[in-house]
Protein backbone atom coordinates (compact mmCIF):
# COMPACT_ATOMS: atom_id res chain seq x y z
CA UNK A 1 0.00 0.00 0.00
CA UNK A 2 1.34 3.76 -1.00
CA UNK A 3 1.09 5.78 2.25
CA UNK A 4 0.78 8.51 0.45
CA UNK A 5 -1.59 8.27 -1.48
CA UNK A 6 -4.05 9.49 1.19
CA UNK A 7 -1.82 12.53 2.19
CA UNK A 8 -3.50 15.50 2.70
CA UNK A 9 -2.85 19.02 3.37
CA UNK A 10 -4.32 21.60 5.56
CA UNK A 11 -7.40 23.14 4.00
CA UNK A 12 -9.57 26.55 4.87
CA UNK A 13 -11.54 24.82 7.60
CA UNK A 14 -8.44 23.44 9.10
CA UNK A 15 -6.82 26.99 9.29
CA UNK A 16 -10.64 28.34 10.70
CA UNK A 17 -9.91 26.27 13.46
CA UNK A 18 -6.83 27.00 14.29
CA UNK A 19 -7.51 30.97 14.10
CA UNK A 20 -10.24 30.10 16.32
CA UNK A 21 -8.16 28.80 18.80
CA UNK A 22 -5.59 32.18 19.12
CA UNK A 23 -8.69 34.64 18.92
CA UNK A 24 -10.01 32.92 21.92
CA UNK A 25 -6.50 33.18 23.95
CA UNK A 26 -6.48 36.61 22.84
CA UNK A 27 -10.18 37.76 23.40
CA UNK A 28 -9.76 35.66 27.28
CA UNK A 29 -6.39 38.36 28.05
CA UNK A 30 -8.43 40.97 27.02
CA UNK A 31 -11.33 40.32 28.97
CA UNK A 32 -9.16 40.30 32.12
CA UNK A 33 -7.45 43.26 31.67
CA UNK A 34 -10.43 45.92 30.55
CA UNK A 35 -13.36 44.23 31.30
CA UNK A 36 -13.19 41.82 34.35
CA UNK A 37 -14.52 43.57 37.47
CA UNK A 38 -10.52 42.98 39.16
CA UNK A 39 -8.21 44.30 36.96
CA UNK A 40 -4.78 42.91 37.11
CA UNK A 41 -3.40 46.24 38.45
CA UNK A 42 -1.15 44.76 41.63
CA UNK A 43 1.52 42.26 42.67
CA UNK A 44 -1.17 39.87 44.29
CA UNK A 45 -3.61 40.13 41.11
CA UNK A 46 -1.10 39.82 38.25
CA UNK A 47 1.04 37.12 39.76
CA UNK A 48 -1.59 35.12 42.47
CA UNK A 49 -4.89 36.22 40.70
CA UNK A 50 -6.10 37.61 44.14
CA UNK A 51 -5.70 34.30 45.95
CA UNK A 52 -9.17 33.74 44.47
CA UNK A 53 -9.03 30.76 41.93
CA UNK A 54 -11.53 28.23 41.41
CA UNK A 55 -9.97 24.39 41.25
CA UNK A 56 -11.11 23.60 38.16
CA UNK A 57 -8.92 26.40 36.28
CA UNK A 58 -5.98 25.50 38.22
CA UNK A 59 -6.06 22.59 38.03
CA UNK A 60 -6.19 22.40 33.92
CA UNK A 61 -3.70 25.08 34.25
CA UNK A 62 -1.30 22.76 35.67
CA UNK A 63 -1.75 19.93 33.62
CA UNK A 64 -1.53 22.24 30.72
CA UNK A 65 1.78 23.78 31.64
CA UNK A 66 3.59 20.08 32.42
CA UNK A 67 2.15 18.85 29.26
CA UNK A 68 3.71 20.55 26.56
CA UNK A 69 3.65 19.89 22.93
CA UNK A 70 7.59 18.26 23.37
CA UNK A 71 5.10 15.31 25.58
CA UNK A 72 2.78 15.23 22.65
CA UNK A 73 4.60 15.12 19.64
CA UNK A 74 7.91 12.46 21.42
CA UNK A 75 5.95 10.13 23.70
CA UNK A 76 3.86 8.76 21.02
CA UNK A 77 7.63 8.38 18.89
CA UNK A 78 9.31 7.07 21.95
CA UNK A 79 7.01 4.16 22.23
CA UNK A 80 6.80 3.68 18.43
CA UNK A 81 10.64 3.67 18.58
CA UNK A 82 11.39 2.08 21.81
CA UNK A 83 8.79 0.35 22.79
CA UNK A 84 6.35 0.51 26.10
CA UNK A 85 8.63 1.00 28.37
CA UNK A 86 8.33 4.65 29.03
CA UNK A 87 4.73 3.99 29.66
CA UNK A 88 5.48 2.90 33.41
CA UNK A 89 6.35 6.67 34.55
CA UNK A 90 2.77 6.34 35.55
CA UNK A 91 4.11 4.08 38.64
CA UNK A 92 5.79 7.22 40.28
CA UNK A 93 2.72 10.03 39.54
CA UNK A 94 1.01 9.14 42.62
CA UNK A 95 4.04 8.92 45.04
CA UNK A 96 5.16 12.63 43.82
CA UNK A 97 1.42 13.68 44.42
CA UNK A 98 1.84 12.44 48.19
CA UNK A 99 5.31 13.53 48.85
CA UNK A 100 4.43 17.13 47.25
CA UNK A 101 1.16 17.46 49.39
CA UNK A 102 1.97 16.62 52.42
CA UNK A 103 5.94 17.39 52.42
CA UNK A 104 6.85 20.82 50.45
CA UNK A 105 3.61 22.21 49.83
CA UNK A 106 3.08 23.18 53.17
CA UNK A 107 5.93 24.62 53.73
CA UNK A 108 5.53 27.23 51.08
CA UNK A 109 1.59 27.58 52.35
CA UNK A 110 2.27 28.58 56.01
CA UNK A 111 4.75 30.94 54.65
CA UNK A 112 2.35 32.57 51.78
CA UNK A 113 5.01 33.47 49.63
CA UNK A 114 5.33 34.99 46.21
CA UNK A 115 8.50 33.62 45.04
CA UNK A 116 9.13 29.81 45.96
CA UNK A 117 12.85 31.44 45.66
CA UNK A 118 11.83 33.47 48.42
CA UNK A 119 11.90 30.37 50.92
CA UNK A 120 15.91 29.99 50.25
CA UNK A 121 16.44 33.78 51.84
CA UNK A 122 14.11 32.79 54.69
CA UNK A 123 15.93 29.26 55.68
CA UNK A 124 19.19 30.35 54.22
CA UNK A 125 20.43 33.72 52.84
CA UNK A 126 20.30 36.37 49.57
CA UNK A 127 23.07 34.68 47.92
CA UNK A 128 21.69 30.80 47.87
CA UNK A 129 18.33 32.71 47.23
CA UNK A 130 20.00 34.19 44.33
CA UNK A 131 21.75 30.79 42.94
CA UNK A 132 18.13 29.30 42.56
CA UNK A 133 16.39 32.14 40.97
CA UNK A 134 19.22 31.97 38.73
CA UNK A 135 19.34 28.15 37.58
CA UNK A 136 15.64 28.29 37.17
CA UNK A 137 15.65 31.67 34.71
CA UNK A 138 18.28 29.63 33.02
CA UNK A 139 15.88 26.28 32.99
CA UNK A 140 12.89 28.32 31.57
CA UNK A 141 15.09 30.11 29.18
CA UNK A 142 16.25 27.00 27.70
CA UNK A 143 12.84 25.04 27.82
CA UNK A 144 10.41 27.65 26.49
CA UNK A 145 12.00 28.15 22.64
CA UNK A 146 12.08 24.11 22.42
CA UNK A 147 8.60 24.25 23.56
CA UNK A 148 7.50 26.55 21.10
CA UNK A 149 10.20 24.83 18.01
CA UNK A 150 8.25 21.93 18.01
CA UNK A 151 5.34 22.29 17.52
CA UNK A 152 6.08 24.92 15.07
CA UNK A 153 7.73 22.30 13.17
CA UNK A 154 4.75 19.91 13.35
CA UNK A 155 3.09 23.23 11.76
CA UNK A 156 5.18 23.67 8.64
CA UNK A 157 5.22 20.19 8.42
CA UNK A 158 0.96 19.74 8.12
CA UNK A 159 0.80 23.13 5.68
CA UNK A 160 4.10 23.76 4.35
CA UNK A 161 4.48 27.05 5.87
CA UNK A 162 7.60 28.59 6.81
CA UNK A 163 7.97 27.79 10.61
CA UNK A 164 9.82 31.71 11.11
CA UNK A 165 6.68 33.02 10.13
CA UNK A 166 4.29 30.54 11.83
CA UNK A 167 6.23 30.95 15.39
CA UNK A 168 6.26 35.18 15.99
CA UNK A 169 2.76 35.45 15.59
CA UNK A 170 2.06 32.26 17.35
CA UNK A 171 4.16 33.81 20.33
CA UNK A 172 2.98 37.50 19.93
CA UNK A 173 -0.67 36.18 20.63
CA UNK A 174 0.61 34.61 23.54
CA UNK A 175 2.72 37.55 24.89
CA UNK A 176 -0.01 39.50 24.41
CA UNK A 177 -2.39 37.56 26.62
CA UNK A 178 -0.19 37.04 29.33
CA UNK A 179 1.03 40.59 29.69
CA UNK A 180 -2.63 41.96 29.31
CA UNK A 181 -4.55 39.39 31.50
CA UNK A 182 -2.03 38.15 34.26
CA UNK A 183 -2.21 34.80 36.27
CA UNK A 184 -6.30 34.67 35.87
CA UNK A 185 -5.87 35.21 31.84
CA UNK A 186 -2.72 32.53 31.66
CA UNK A 187 -4.89 30.04 33.68
CA UNK A 188 -8.61 30.39 31.71
CA UNK A 189 -6.53 30.08 28.49
CA UNK A 190 -4.69 26.81 29.79
CA UNK A 191 -8.20 25.60 30.73
CA UNK A 192 -9.39 26.58 26.93
CA UNK A 193 -5.87 25.02 25.38
CA UNK A 194 -6.70 22.04 27.52
CA UNK A 195 -9.77 21.11 26.46
CA UNK A 196 -8.72 21.56 22.69
CA UNK A 197 -5.69 19.20 24.15
CA UNK A 198 -7.51 16.50 25.20
CA UNK A 199 -10.25 16.68 22.62
CA UNK A 200 -7.83 16.55 19.81
CA UNK A 201 -6.11 13.09 21.23
CA UNK A 202 -9.70 11.47 21.56
CA UNK A 203 -10.51 12.23 18.50
CA UNK A 204 -7.14 11.27 16.47
CA UNK A 205 -7.22 7.87 18.96
CA UNK A 206 -10.32 6.98 18.24
CA UNK A 207 -10.15 7.98 14.74
CA UNK A 208 -6.88 6.02 14.42
CA UNK A 209 -7.57 2.99 16.47
CA UNK A 210 -10.60 2.32 13.82
CA UNK A 211 -8.43 2.84 10.86
CA UNK A 212 -6.00 -0.21 12.30
CA UNK A 213 -9.53 -2.44 12.74
CA UNK A 214 -9.83 -2.06 16.44
CA UNK A 215 -7.99 -2.14 19.52
CA UNK A 216 -7.26 -5.20 19.32
CA UNK A 217 -5.58 -5.54 16.40
CA UNK A 218 -3.40 -2.39 17.37
CA UNK A 219 -2.42 -4.92 20.38
CA UNK A 220 -1.68 -8.05 18.24
CA UNK A 221 0.78 -5.60 15.53
CA UNK A 222 2.64 -4.08 18.74
CA UNK A 223 2.85 -7.21 20.29
CA UNK A 224 4.26 -8.90 17.09
CA UNK A 225 6.28 -5.90 16.67
CA UNK A 226 8.01 -6.29 19.89
CA UNK A 227 6.93 -3.13 21.19
CA UNK A 228 4.96 -4.44 24.24
CA UNK A 229 7.49 -4.10 26.90
CA UNK A 230 6.09 -3.12 30.52
CA UNK A 231 8.54 -4.97 33.08
CA UNK A 232 12.49 -4.93 32.50
CA UNK A 233 13.73 -5.53 36.05
CA UNK A 234 17.56 -5.15 35.19
CA UNK A 235 18.50 -3.60 37.79
CA UNK A 236 21.66 -2.15 35.28
CA UNK A 237 21.45 1.66 35.48
CA UNK A 238 23.02 2.34 32.18
CA UNK A 239 19.85 0.61 30.52
CA UNK A 240 17.85 3.52 28.52
CA UNK A 241 14.77 2.69 30.30
CA UNK A 242 14.09 -0.26 32.24
CA UNK A 243 11.38 -0.57 35.03
CA UNK A 244 13.52 0.93 38.10
CA UNK A 245 15.19 3.72 35.64
CA UNK A 246 11.58 4.91 34.36
CA UNK A 247 9.87 4.93 37.64
CA UNK A 248 12.92 5.54 40.17
CA UNK A 249 14.08 8.27 38.02
CA UNK A 250 10.77 10.00 37.01
CA UNK A 251 10.01 9.82 40.56
CA UNK A 252 12.48 12.24 41.35
CA UNK A 253 12.62 14.50 37.97
CA UNK A 254 8.68 15.01 38.89
CA UNK A 255 9.35 15.95 42.09
CA UNK A 256 11.70 18.81 41.04
CA UNK A 257 8.83 19.77 38.21
CA UNK A 258 6.48 20.30 40.87
CA UNK A 259 7.14 20.38 44.44
CA UNK A 260 9.53 23.27 44.07
CA UNK A 261 8.89 24.78 41.04
CA UNK A 262 8.11 28.39 41.01
CA UNK A 263 5.08 27.89 38.63
CA UNK A 264 3.46 25.23 40.73
CA UNK A 265 4.27 27.02 43.71
CA UNK A 266 2.30 30.40 42.67
CA UNK A 267 -0.71 28.58 41.20
CA UNK A 268 -1.36 26.89 44.72
CA UNK A 269 -0.79 29.69 46.36
CA UNK A 270 -3.58 30.96 44.13
CA UNK A 271 -5.87 28.66 46.13
CA UNK A 272 -7.82 30.19 48.87
CA UNK A 273 -6.69 27.25 51.28
CA UNK A 274 -4.29 24.37 51.67
CA UNK A 275 -6.59 21.61 51.27
CA UNK A 276 -7.69 22.47 47.66
CA UNK A 277 -4.58 23.31 46.54
CA UNK A 278 -4.31 19.20 47.47
CA UNK A 279 -6.84 18.93 45.35
CA UNK A 280 -5.54 20.60 43.10
CA UNK A 281 -2.47 18.33 42.78
CA UNK A 282 -4.61 15.18 42.70
CA UNK A 283 -6.74 16.86 39.66
CA UNK A 284 -3.11 17.12 38.12
CA UNK A 285 -1.88 13.78 38.67
CA UNK A 286 -5.16 11.77 37.16
CA UNK A 287 -4.86 14.73 34.60
CA UNK A 288 -1.16 13.70 33.44
CA UNK A 289 -1.88 10.34 33.47
CA UNK A 290 -4.54 10.10 31.28
CA UNK A 291 -2.53 12.49 28.46
CA UNK A 292 0.59 10.50 29.62
CA UNK A 293 -1.77 6.80 28.97
CA UNK A 294 -3.26 8.45 25.53
CA UNK A 295 -0.19 9.86 24.09
CA UNK A 296 1.53 5.94 24.56
CA UNK A 297 -1.62 4.71 23.24
CA UNK A 298 -1.48 6.93 20.40
CA UNK A 299 2.62 5.46 19.81
CA UNK A 300 1.27 1.80 19.18
CA UNK A 301 -1.61 3.30 17.25
CA UNK A 302 0.80 4.99 14.65
CA UNK A 303 3.00 1.82 15.16
CA UNK A 304 0.10 -0.22 13.91
CA UNK A 305 -0.42 2.11 10.85
CA UNK A 306 2.63 1.95 9.43
CA UNK A 307 3.98 -1.81 10.55
CA UNK A 308 4.83 -2.92 7.27
CA UNK A 309 6.13 0.17 5.71
CA UNK A 310 7.93 2.96 7.81
CA UNK A 311 8.09 6.03 7.36
CA UNK A 312 11.15 7.26 9.02
CA UNK A 313 13.26 4.17 7.14
CA UNK A 314 11.19 5.00 3.95
CA UNK A 315 12.61 8.64 3.90
CA UNK A 316 8.91 10.47 4.33
CA UNK A 317 9.75 12.06 7.56
CA UNK A 318 13.11 13.02 8.62
CA UNK A 319 12.81 11.81 12.31
CA UNK A 320 10.32 10.02 14.70
CA UNK A 321 9.40 13.49 16.49
CA UNK A 322 7.33 13.86 13.17
CA UNK A 323 5.34 10.80 12.86
CA UNK A 324 2.59 11.50 14.61
CA UNK A 325 1.57 14.93 12.46
CA UNK A 326 2.44 13.05 9.41
CA UNK A 327 -0.04 9.93 10.71
CA UNK A 328 -2.79 12.39 11.56
CA UNK A 329 -2.87 13.77 8.04
CA UNK A 330 -2.75 10.67 6.77
CA UNK A 331 -6.39 9.66 8.29
CA UNK A 332 -7.56 13.35 8.09
CA UNK A 333 -9.50 12.37 4.82
CA UNK A 334 -12.20 10.90 6.73
CA UNK A 335 -12.95 13.78 9.12
CA UNK A 336 -12.50 18.06 7.89
CA UNK A 337 -10.74 19.72 10.25
CA UNK A 338 -9.02 17.23 12.05
CA UNK A 339 -5.37 18.53 11.03
CA UNK A 340 -6.55 21.96 12.47
CA UNK A 341 -7.86 21.08 15.96
CA UNK A 342 -4.41 18.97 15.90
CA UNK A 343 -2.46 21.19 14.96
CA UNK A 344 -4.46 23.49 17.79
CA UNK A 345 -3.94 20.44 20.38
CA UNK A 346 -0.40 20.99 19.89
CA UNK A 347 0.26 24.44 19.58
CA UNK A 348 -2.34 24.84 22.77
CA UNK A 349 0.12 22.31 24.78
CA UNK A 350 3.15 24.60 23.93
CA UNK A 351 1.13 27.89 24.58
CA UNK A 352 0.20 27.09 27.99
CA UNK A 353 4.01 25.71 29.01
CA UNK A 354 5.20 29.14 27.62
CA UNK A 355 2.64 31.56 29.10
CA UNK A 356 3.16 29.61 32.67
CA UNK A 357 6.83 29.88 32.15
CA UNK A 358 6.50 33.52 31.51
CA UNK A 359 4.45 34.43 34.14
CA UNK A 360 6.46 32.46 36.69
CA UNK A 361 9.33 33.52 35.30
CA UNK A 362 8.37 37.46 35.96
CA UNK A 363 7.35 36.71 39.13
CA UNK A 364 10.88 35.40 40.04
CA UNK A 365 12.40 38.01 38.46
CA UNK A 366 10.53 41.01 39.97
CA UNK A 367 10.71 39.53 43.59
CA UNK A 368 13.67 37.81 43.56
CA UNK A 369 15.99 39.92 41.35
CA UNK A 370 14.42 43.68 41.33
CA UNK A 371 12.49 44.18 44.53
CA UNK A 372 15.42 43.71 47.03
CA UNK A 373 17.73 45.88 45.29
CA UNK A 374 15.03 48.69 44.94
CA UNK A 375 16.01 51.13 47.87
CA UNK A 376 12.37 53.10 47.65
CA UNK A 377 9.30 50.57 46.91
CA UNK A 378 7.22 50.96 44.02
CA UNK A 379 3.69 51.56 43.94
CA UNK A 380 1.55 48.59 43.10
CA UNK A 381 0.42 50.64 39.57
CA UNK A 382 4.41 50.85 38.91
CA UNK A 383 4.90 47.10 39.85
CA UNK A 384 1.88 45.99 37.76
CA UNK A 385 3.66 48.31 34.70
CA UNK A 386 7.10 46.62 35.50
CA UNK A 387 6.26 43.34 35.52
CA UNK A 388 4.61 43.51 32.01
CA UNK A 389 7.65 45.17 30.21
CA UNK A 390 9.58 42.27 31.50
CA UNK A 391 6.94 39.76 29.99
CA UNK A 392 7.24 41.42 27.15
CA UNK A 393 10.73 41.53 26.81
CA UNK A 394 11.54 37.64 27.86
CA UNK A 395 8.77 36.50 25.82
CA UNK A 396 11.10 38.58 22.75
CA UNK A 397 13.99 36.87 24.03
CA UNK A 398 12.20 33.57 23.65
CA UNK A 399 10.87 34.38 20.53
CA UNK A 400 14.48 34.90 19.24
CA UNK A 401 16.04 31.77 21.00
CA UNK A 402 13.89 29.78 18.56
CA UNK A 403 16.22 30.15 15.67
CA UNK A 404 19.12 29.43 18.17
CA UNK A 405 17.31 25.97 18.83
CA UNK A 406 16.89 25.69 15.09
CA UNK A 407 20.37 24.91 14.85
CA UNK A 408 21.08 22.87 17.92
CA UNK A 409 20.17 19.66 15.88
CA UNK A 410 20.43 16.42 18.22
CA UNK A 411 20.32 18.90 21.44
CA UNK A 412 16.46 18.74 20.88
CA UNK A 413 16.51 15.32 21.73
CA UNK A 414 18.73 16.28 25.32
CA UNK A 415 15.57 18.15 26.90
CA UNK A 416 15.40 15.81 29.65
CA UNK A 417 19.13 15.37 30.50
CA UNK A 418 19.51 19.09 29.76
CA UNK A 419 17.00 20.10 32.43
CA UNK A 420 18.41 18.36 34.67
CA UNK A 421 21.52 20.10 35.25
CA UNK A 422 18.85 22.84 36.73
CA UNK A 423 16.51 20.24 38.58
CA UNK A 424 18.94 18.00 40.61
CA UNK A 425 20.67 21.31 42.17
CA UNK A 426 17.43 22.81 42.94
CA UNK A 427 15.25 19.34 44.44
CA UNK A 428 18.69 19.08 46.30
CA UNK A 429 19.16 22.38 48.14
CA UNK A 430 15.34 22.98 49.17
CA UNK A 431 15.46 19.51 50.35
CA UNK A 432 18.51 20.40 52.64
CA UNK A 433 16.25 23.47 53.68
CA UNK A 434 13.71 21.63 54.82
CA UNK A 435 14.11 17.81 55.84
CA UNK A 436 17.81 19.16 57.22
CA UNK A 437 17.67 21.47 60.20
CA UNK A 438 21.54 21.44 60.15
CA UNK A 439 22.08 22.55 57.25
CA UNK A 440 23.88 26.04 56.91
CA UNK A 441 24.14 28.78 54.07
CA UNK A 442 27.65 27.76 53.07
CA UNK A 443 26.31 23.92 52.72
CA UNK A 444 23.66 24.95 50.57
CA UNK A 445 25.59 27.44 48.23
CA UNK A 446 28.32 24.52 47.98
CA UNK A 447 25.81 21.98 47.27
CA UNK A 448 23.92 23.53 44.97
CA UNK A 449 26.82 24.60 42.61
CA UNK A 450 29.11 21.29 43.15
CA UNK A 451 25.65 19.05 41.97
CA UNK A 452 25.05 21.54 39.10
CA UNK A 453 28.66 20.99 37.72
CA UNK A 454 28.37 17.08 37.89
CA UNK A 455 25.33 16.79 36.30
CA UNK A 456 26.29 19.52 33.58
CA UNK A 457 29.45 17.85 33.07
CA UNK A 458 27.52 14.48 32.93
CA UNK A 459 24.78 15.50 30.83
CA UNK A 460 26.67 17.75 28.14
CA UNK A 461 29.10 14.90 27.80
CA UNK A 462 26.74 12.04 27.11
CA UNK A 463 25.39 14.53 24.28
CA UNK A 464 28.48 14.78 22.85
CA UNK A 465 29.30 10.96 22.43
CA UNK A 466 25.79 10.80 21.19
CA UNK A 467 26.16 13.13 18.26
CA UNK A 468 29.66 11.46 17.66
CA UNK A 469 28.31 7.88 17.32
CA UNK A 470 29.84 6.89 20.61
CA UNK A 471 26.94 6.31 22.64
CA UNK A 472 23.73 4.13 20.86
CA UNK A 473 20.82 3.09 21.89
CA UNK A 474 19.11 -0.11 19.97
CA UNK A 475 15.81 0.76 18.34
CA UNK A 476 13.27 -1.76 17.94
CA UNK A 477 12.73 -3.22 14.46
CA UNK A 478 10.70 -1.40 11.89
CA UNK A 479 9.95 -3.19 8.55
CA UNK A 480 9.26 -1.92 4.99
CA UNK A 481 7.87 -4.87 3.00
CA UNK A 482 4.52 -3.58 2.42
CA UNK A 483 6.15 -0.29 1.32
CA UNK A 484 4.97 0.72 -2.35
CA UNK A 485 6.30 -1.30 -4.84
CA UNK A 486 7.76 1.48 -7.34
CA UNK A 487 9.38 2.58 -3.99
CA UNK A 488 13.06 1.49 -4.87
CA UNK A 489 15.75 1.56 -1.71
CA UNK A 490 18.53 -0.52 -0.47
CA UNK A 491 17.46 -1.13 3.41
CA UNK A 492 19.89 -2.26 6.13
CA UNK A 493 18.65 -3.32 8.96
CA UNK A 494 20.81 -2.57 12.21
CA UNK A 495 22.37 -5.65 13.39
CA UNK A 496 22.61 -5.58 17.06
CA UNK A 497 25.29 -6.91 19.31
CA UNK A 498 23.79 -9.33 22.33
CA UNK A 499 24.60 -6.20 24.36
CA UNK A 500 22.77 -3.42 22.57
CA UNK A 501 19.30 -6.09 22.65
CA UNK A 502 19.90 -5.29 26.68
CA UNK A 503 19.50 -1.86 25.81
CA UNK A 504 23.17 -0.89 26.90
CA UNK A 505 24.91 1.28 24.79
CA UNK A 506 27.16 -0.14 21.78
CA UNK A 507 30.53 0.99 22.62
CA UNK A 508 31.23 1.70 26.60
CA UNK A 509 33.10 5.20 27.11
CA UNK A 510 33.82 6.84 30.25
CA UNK A 511 31.24 4.78 33.15
CA UNK A 512 29.11 8.03 34.57
CA UNK A 513 28.24 8.90 30.46
CA UNK A 514 26.33 5.40 30.28
CA UNK A 515 24.03 6.28 33.11
CA UNK A 516 20.20 5.98 32.29
CA UNK A 517 19.23 10.05 31.17
CA UNK A 518 16.55 9.09 33.78
CA UNK A 519 18.73 8.77 36.90
CA UNK A 520 20.61 12.75 36.48
CA UNK A 521 18.04 14.17 39.06
CA UNK A 522 18.11 11.84 41.16
CA UNK A 523 22.13 11.67 41.34
CA UNK A 524 21.69 15.77 40.76
CA UNK A 525 19.58 16.22 44.14
CA UNK A 526 21.73 13.33 46.13
CA UNK A 527 25.28 15.24 45.32
CA UNK A 528 23.74 18.35 46.85
CA UNK A 529 21.89 16.91 49.63
CA UNK A 530 25.59 14.99 50.78
CA UNK A 531 27.86 17.69 49.82
CA UNK A 532 25.91 20.07 51.69
CA UNK A 533 25.36 18.31 54.83
CA UNK A 534 28.97 17.87 54.73
CA UNK A 535 30.12 21.54 54.54
CA UNK A 536 27.48 22.50 57.15
CA UNK A 537 29.08 20.26 59.26
CA UNK A 538 32.60 21.11 58.63
CA UNK A 539 31.65 24.62 58.58
CA UNK A 540 30.05 24.53 62.33
CA UNK A 541 26.77 23.56 61.45
CA UNK A 542 23.87 25.89 62.21
CA UNK A 543 24.47 28.12 65.13
CA UNK A 544 20.89 29.01 65.68
CA UNK A 545 17.54 26.76 65.97
CA UNK A 546 15.42 26.50 62.22
CA UNK A 547 11.95 28.17 63.02
CA UNK A 548 9.44 25.41 62.76
CA UNK A 549 7.61 27.24 59.71
CA UNK A 550 10.47 26.58 57.42
CA UNK A 551 11.00 22.63 58.07
CA UNK A 552 8.37 20.15 56.56
CA UNK A 553 5.76 19.30 58.96
CA UNK A 554 7.06 15.67 58.19
CA UNK A 555 10.38 16.44 59.42
CA UNK A 556 9.19 18.57 62.36
CA UNK A 557 7.20 16.33 63.80
CA UNK A 558 9.79 13.24 63.94
CA UNK A 559 12.35 15.95 65.57
CA UNK A 560 9.64 17.14 68.36
CA UNK A 561 8.82 13.45 68.93
CA UNK A 562 12.45 12.59 69.42
CA UNK A 563 12.71 16.04 71.41
CA UNK A 564 9.50 14.82 73.55
CA UNK A 565 11.19 11.46 74.06
CA UNK A 566 14.60 13.02 75.33
CA UNK A 567 12.74 15.66 77.61
CA UNK A 568 10.90 12.73 79.28
CA UNK A 569 14.07 10.85 79.94
CA UNK A 570 16.10 13.52 81.62
CA UNK A 571 12.93 13.64 83.94
CA UNK A 572 12.99 10.19 84.67
CA UNK A 573 17.01 10.38 85.09
CA UNK A 574 16.41 13.16 88.01
CA UNK A 575 13.79 11.53 89.54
Amino acid sequence: MNQDENYTYFDIFDYIVFAAMLIVSSLIGIYFAFFAKVKQNTTSEYLMGGKTMGIFPISMSLIASYISGISILGIPAEIYTYGTQFWMILTSEGLVSLTMAFAYLPVFYKLQITSSYEYLNLRFNQTVRLLGSILFLTKMMLYIPIVIYVPALAFSQVTGINLHLVTPVVCIVCIFYTTLGGLKAVVWTDTVQTLVMFGAMIVVMILGTINVGGFGEVWRRSDEGGRIDFFNFDLDPTIRHSFWTVSIGNYFSWLASCSINQAMVQRCLAMPSLKSARITILILVLGIMALVSMCCFMGLIIFAYYYKCDPVTRGSVNKSDQLFPYFVMHIAASMPGLPGLFVSGVFSAALSSMSTGLNSMTGVIFEDLIKPRIKKPLSEGQASFLMKVIVVIIGSICVALVFVVEKMGALIQATGSLGAITAGPLLGIFTLGMFFPIANPKGALIGGLVSGSLIGWISVGTQMKMVQGIIRFPQKFVSIEGCSANWVAEYLSLTLTPEAQDGKPIETPFALYTLSYMYYTLVGTVAAIVVGVIVSLLTGGNEKEVHQDLLSPVIYRFLRRNKHKDNKNEILMTN
